[in-house]
């Protein structure tokens, strides 16, 4: 098991709440900066975590959640200038801290400069509402990779690569069947692509068509 984190999030709406859940959850120890005085009362009412009422770009604010000793400060509140300066504010506090910021559009690399990692949450609930929305035969798993697409495939009766072993299949480059038939075990040579059942499949984004429709005809 990871050790636990201590770990301060700025802005406790929808997103900072959701992940401040699934991390203590996790067993780590959270720490909530919420400016809304009705948003912190309502955390502080739901959810016995540290709850600090106040403006996290505020250095003294910042001290009261005892950045100088966190491992991670995360920005999630919705405004992108906001959350990358607590972050830098979080850094001169505490050189040492891991800074993530939420921004709000997917190509904010150059973000990088200033924090040590971003977040685009609305780019992966688009990803997992087209999964939903293609259905249950071809799912997306987020948040793990960059273009590259991590799917979970569900190979179709009467598909080319149906009933085949993964030697006699000729996947394009930039494919790997990375684990057999309902993800038991990792996949090899010998494994055998049974309709019906679903794999792991890693694919690059030109060869995703062809990959498709190897596995689902």
């Amino acid at each position: 098991m990871a050790p636990s984190l201590d770990i301060v999030i700025a802005g406790g709406g929808r997103v900072g709440f959701q992940t401040a859940e699934l991390l203590a959850d996790q067993g780590h120890d959270v720490t909530i900066v919420e400016r809304d005085p009705a948003v912190a009362e309502r955390i502080s009412d739901e959810w016995l975590a540290t709850v600090i009422e106040g403006e996290a770009t505020n250095p003294e604010i910042l001290e009261q959640t005892d950045v100088e000793n966190a491992d991670v400060i995360a920005a999630l509140t919705g405004e992108t200038g906001l959350n990358l300066a607590v972050c830098m504010a979080g850094k001169e506090l505490s050189p040492g801290v891991r800074t993530v910021a939420r921004i709000d559009r997917a190509s904010g690399e150059s973000y990088l400069r200033f924090v040590d990692s971003v977040v685009f949450p609305e780019r992966a609930g688009a990803r997992v509402a087209v999964s939903e929305i293609l259905g249950s035969d071809v799912q997306t798993l987020t948040s793990v990779t960059g273009n590259l697409d991590i799917l979970q495939i569900r190979v179709a009766e009467g598909a080319p690569a149906a009933g085949k072993q993964l030697s006699a299949v000729s996947f394009p480059r930039g494919t790997l069947v990375i684990s057999g038939a309902d993800g038991d075990r990792i996949a090899g040579p010998q494994t055998e692509l049974v309709a019906g059942k679903s794999y792991v499949v890693g694919v690059e984004p030109d060869v995703a068509d062809e990959v498709m429709n190897l596995l689902r005809g």
